[in-house]
């Protein structure tokens, strides 16, 4: 077979559907050339897409596709929200389509078809994708109440411009409570209304969740999240992940960075400031969040115990 014309740059190195090739001009005799992968009906690529990134990979099953958004799995992943990775699941994309819309049955698509409003569907990167209140109510399905918690703890965060470029959150909670009663009898609703009671704003990641819930779980008081100690004084000091001022305790979650060493320097200065304040640091890290976390929150009990707190106080 003779050496295959080159495409045009606009479909250069990324999936493409076979309308795209024929608006930039290339013949169907082209498209059949074997330098091309096939994705599926009506969809190619000239070379591995795996390393691409998900909004370019997923943009032409949902254009080959009429009425369609990504939704579930892949909408979670498009808006960076926390969920327990199965690569059963991440080897295909998680559409959805309105009810009543036809039957899709393609390679590399999970098809969901459920009641879709147009306030639902958002766009990222200029591809169709559920709103993340949304995303987050059709994940009740697949996770458990922490991780549903996590979740929803992720759309209502208020974010640091100078980190992440935004400002505001994803979503409200009043938005999930909407969209939630706008969804009567959707699999999975039980779930995420239990979820809503327990999600909080100020949790800046999930295990800072998981640990809140594990606290709450064990019978102590709940405490507050990314407050920042504020001396008599009137001095604005840093703000511990989980917090206590009544009993000036602050909890600090250490993520696998904690090992590096200009971090470990970070985390010294912070523990010799605690000391200065009076406050008490309670360090935790992943092997404390085995068991359900239980270790974590003996570790706090006992800290709360030590300050003069009482079950029942």
């Amino acid at each position: 077979m003779k050496t295959a014309r080159p495409l045009p740059e606009v479909l250069e190195g990324r999936p493409f559907t076979a309308a795209e090739a024929a608006r930039a001009g290339v013949s169907a005799k082209r498209l059949r050339h074997r330098s091309l992968s096939r994705l599926g009906k009506g969809i190619r690529a000239d070379g591995p897409t795996a390393e691409l990134a998900l909004a370019m990979r997923v943009r032409p099953f949902i254009e080959v596709n009429e009425l369609c958004a990504a939704s579930h799995i892949t909408a979670a992943e498009l808006h960076s929200l926390p969920q327990r990775r199965r690569d059963d699941a991440f080897d295909a994309f998680h559409l959805i389509r309105p009810e009543g819309a036809a039957h899709l049955d393609r390679p590399h698509v999970v098809v969901h078809r459920m009641k879709l409003y147009g306030d639902e569907v958002t766009a990222i990167d200029g591809v169709p994708v559920t709103t993340p209140a949304r995303t987050w109510l059709d994940m009740a399905e697949l996770l458990s109440i922490d991780e549903i918690v996590a979740m929803g703890d992720a759309c209502v965060r208020v974010p640091r411009l100078e980190f992440e470029g935004r400002s505001m959150p994803l979503c409200s909670l009043w938005d999930l409570q909407r969209t939630i009663n706008k969804h009567r009898g959707k699999r999975g609703l039980r779930k995420a209304k239990e979820a809503l009671e327990l999600i909080r704003v100020g949790s800046d990641s999930p295990q800072e969740t998981m640990l809140r819930l594990a606290i709450a779980r064990a019978g102590l008081p709940e405490p507050e999240l990314n407050v920042p100690i504020i001396t008599e004084d009137g001095v604005r000091h840093h703000e511990p992940d989980l917090s206590y001022r009544k009993y000036k305790i602050g909890i600090e979650y250490e993520g696998e960075h904690h090992g590096e060493d200009s971090q470990i320097a970070r985390d010294i200065t912070r523990s010799e400031r605690y000391a200065a304040l009076g406050w008490t640091e309670v360090r935790i890290s992943k092997r404390h969040m085995v068991n359900d976390a239980k270790p974590a929150a003996a570790k706090v009990l006992v800290a709360l115990a030590q300050a003069g707190w009482r079950r029942g106080s």
